[in-house]
């Protein structure tokens, strides 16, 4: 499909650069078949019923943007130190990660980058592969849990280029960027739609009779990349690693066949579960990468209903929530939200989609 067709104009002050407060006063957008309803996310108890199944991501944001210099001996250009940032997307090894360097063109193989934090602790690293794009093999002096440590001591917060660009990380962003019930660390960015869940919320769902599941898939930075193709067919999904374990997907095909729906928390939540299910629609356990790229035409396997905040425009998220109720639906969608001063992208309100096949 052409990607133009998922282009759509968003005012900059739609864009919100902090949550609500308390998280549950988001606004939340119904889409089904019948038309949209406008609602809170305090609303959710009443719009699921009992026997129906919220699947949640539990993976922690670890502070995966990193400020530093580039050293190289023996430069031929005069430059041999020049700033540089990198963002982490994916754990390649104990010592080594994927990351999207900047400025790309200019790291080379054998390079040094020395990552530093405001208090001067320092962090290096060697490049040992390039790919397209700007990204990078970063091999690090620490492995495993000291590099872990070591992340920790001079990372930032992974805001989105979208708040970026606008402001810093800060303190506050350290909550505000993580799930409550976030326990599996490894992504670099929150899966958002869990962002407007609380515990009194998690708790009048359980009262309702809803059951709650969590899966882990770390988000990779690949999912703030634009789509620079023209066609969908020609772009190219970064891979994440997720985890369904075995009792978790009994749990889940016992519920369906009961008669409960599987309600999708995010959109990283659904492509797991679409990656681990089979074409029965039964969902086998799964551990690895998935890069799974939903388009319209896709025919879902597992998910009956979507979660999930208000993505970009040209976006393969905004792709995939096409795909589950419709691209005209879901433009109608959008330009009611922006009409009617809804929050868009990561710190912003939400949206509850039924399933509709087309």
């Amino acid at each position: 499909m052409r990607v133009d067709l998922f282009d759509f104009e968003l005012p900059p002050e739609r864009i919100a650069l902090r949550p609500a407060e308390p998280r549950e006063s988001a606004m939340l957008l119904g889409v089904s078949l019948t038309g949209l309803s406008d609602l809170r996310i305090a609303d959710l108890p009443a719009l699921i019923e009992p026997g129906d199944v919220l699947v949640f991501n539990d993976t922690k944001v670890i502070p995966a943007q990193l400020f530093g210099t580039r050293v190289r001996e023996d430069s031929r250009d005069g430059e041999g130190v020049a700033q540089v940032e990198a963002t982490l997307h994916m754990r390649l090894s104990p010592g080594s990660w994927a990351a999207f360097v900047r400025p790309g063109k200019r790291i080379k193989v054998g390079d040094t980058l020395v990552f530093a934090s405001d208090d001067a602790e320092t962090l290096a690293a060697e490049v040992t592969a390039r790919g397209e794009g700007g990204e990078a093999t970063l091999t690090f002096e620490h492995s495993g849990p000291d590099l872990d440590a070591a992340i920790a001591a001079v990372g930032h917060v992974p805001l989105p280029p979208y708040i970026a660009a606008r402001r810093g990380d800060d303190a506050r962003d350290w909550t505000d960027y993580q799930t409550i019930y976030a326990r599996e660390a490894g992504a670099v960015a929150a899966p958002t739609a869990g962002l407007h869940f609380t515990d009194n919320l998690l708790e009048k769902l359980h009262e309702r009779g809803v059951a709650t599941e969590f899966l882990t898939l770390h988000v990779g930075a690949g999912t703030f990349l634009p789509v620079k193709a023209d066609d969908t067919e020609d772009h190219r999904m970064h891979a994440e690693i997720g985890t369904i374990d075995a009792a978790m997907a009994d749990r889940l095909n016992a519920a369906r066949s009961a008669g409960g729906r599987i309600i999708s928390v995010g959109t990283t939540s659904l492509r797991l579960l679409e990656s681990a299910a089979g074409d029965d629609g039964r969902i086998a356990p799964f551990t690895g990468p998935t890069d799974i790229f939903i388009t319209p035409g896709y025919r879902f396997k597992a998910v009956d209903r979507l979660m999930t905040n208000f993505h970009l425009p040209r976006s393969t998220l905004f792709m995939l929530v096409s795909a589950f109720c419709g691209l005209e639906r879901m433009r109608r969608a959008y330009e009611h939200a922006i009409e009617n001063g809804y929050r868009f992208y990561s710190y912003g309100d939400a949206c509850l989609l039924d399933r509709i096949e087309e």
